[in-house]
């Protein structure tokens, strides 16, 4: 079945209880002079309306039942379509996006103010869309100036992010099916890679066939810019120069994705002896890390939160850097303390959806979210054993044998009703799958 747009629309219709709400869509962006970035929507704008065009503005308005939904885009223009391509025009914003009423965005300034005439408040994301931002802060301003002669004016301007981050948080069936997709695509391309790769080769070389793999599956390509590090580059968190030989001996830790069409991302990290063969520090520190993910994905269950998964990975973590001599001390005041933060600085996981990191709330106030069938979060412990961080004052040195080895392994991992799936399974990680 495919994603209703619709029928999300009507859920954040019935949330915003009177308020009018202005989503507008992403710019284009300049890359350099007069060339732009490839286009990426707006993740809000797309999950309701998906549009995939800059610019356009989506109005909300459920006072005006006539008319809920009204989207303002660019109008059709042949000269500009000879130059950047098709647009859908007002036309086909109603007929193939279901639009109430479509507008060209250039009439957007002398309608915005009667379509938003009437609501209880304005919802708008402030701070984030400069061209869209003005309009609806003249017509606010203009609202509460005639209040005194009218009686009445919107009550509040507030964000529609937390209706909507909410929504986003909790994926529908088809959504988690479109991310398992993205996943299993992902996981191919690891495994192309990890076949590929070998000592003398290029990071870049590497890289080169992962994103070769997504094109070629017929996705937007990278969801992110992969990281492809080898050796001590592993252990710098968002290394993406991703240009260094690879070394005979060193670990190669990859962390890559794909980005379907309609924006759903995978996010999957492997990380491999370059020669086929572990060394002894090697083999120790990736069996910790792989432990330790496994412990976490084990407490993804209804119930449970993302804080009980990123607490048990820590101390399968510490654990074991206290056995092999990296930390020593008691192990419940090495994580109370974080002495451990010298050799994992991050957090075990994050949500996954149309974002990377996508939205929704870990917490509110001091109460940790609970995790719910439909939620995606990705699992990714890790250890980077180098001289960039210091021991703290009571923790022992590094020896040089630990030094230059970055391992993380992430798998992306969907709530189900019985606990957890783990839709990047196909991604291999065991020990013996990772060398040759």
């Amino acid at each position: 079945m495919p994603i209703s747009h619709a029928a999300r629309r009507q859920l954040f219709l019935d949330a915003l209880e009177g308020q009018a709400a202005v989503i507008p869509a992403a710019q284009a962006m300049q890359h350099h002079a007069d060339v732009e970035f490839p286009f990426r929507q707006d993740s809000d704008f797309w999950y309701l309306t998906g549009f995939d065009e800059p610019g356009a503005v989506a109005l909300f308005l459920p006072h005006r039942p006539e008319t809920p939904f009204v989207l303002f885009v660019p109008a059709k223009d042949a000269t500009a379509e000879v130059w950047e391509g098709f647009r859908w025009g007002t036309e086909g914003a109603v007929q193939q996006f279901g639009a109430d009423v479509a507008h060209p965005l250039d009439q957007l300034e002398v309608l915005l103010p009667d379509y938003l005439n009437g609501a209880d408040g304005i919802s708008f994301r402030v701070g984030r869309h400069s061209a869209v931002e003005p309009l609806v802060l003249k017509v606010w301003a203009q609202q509460l100036d005639r209040a005194p002669r009218l009686g009445m004016a919107p009550r509040q301007l507030s964000a529609p992010c937390p209706i909507l981050h909410a929504m986003r948080l909790r994926k529908e069936p088809e959504e988690v099916e479109r991310i398992r997709m993205a996943a299993r695509i992902s996981a191919e391309a690891h495994e192309k890679a990890r076949e590929f790769a070998r000592p003398d080769q290029n990071e870049a070389e590497v890289r080169a066939t992962l994103e070769q793999h997504f094109l070629a599956r017929g996705t937007r390509g990278f969801a992110y810019p992969s990281i492809v590090a080898g050796g001590d580059n592993a252990c710098i968190l968002h290394y993406t120069a991703n240009n260094a030989p690879l070394r005979d001996g060193d670990l190669l830790l990859i962390d890559a994705g794909c980005s379907l069409s309609d924006y759903y991302n995978g996010d999957i990290t492997r990380t491999f002896p370059i020669n086929g063969r572990f060394s002894g520090e090697q083999r120790e520190l990736y069996s910790l890390v792989l432990q330790a993910q496994e412990a976490a994905i084990a407490e993804v269950r209804p119930g449970a939160t993302a804080e009980q998964v990123h607490e048990r990975a820590v101390r399968v973590l510490v654990e074991g850097l206290v056995e092999l001599g990296l930390l020593c001390g008691d192990l419940d005041g090495l994580i109370e303390q974080g002495a451990y933060r010298h050799l994992y600085m991050h957090r075990t996981g994050h949500w996954l959806g149309l974002d990377v990191h996508d939205v929704g709330a870990y917490r509110l106030g001091e109460h940790h979210i609970s995790l719910e069938a439909g939620m995606v979060l990705t699992v990714e412990p890790g250890l980077y054993i180098s001289d960039r961080l210091q021991p703290p004052e009571d923790q022992p040195a590094i020896d040089d044998r630990w030094k230059g080895i970055g391992i993380r392994i992430e798998d992306d991992v969907a709530v189900s009703q019985n606990g957890a799936e783990v839709l990047s399974a196909e991604a291999l990680k065991s020990i013996e799958a990772m060398e040759r």
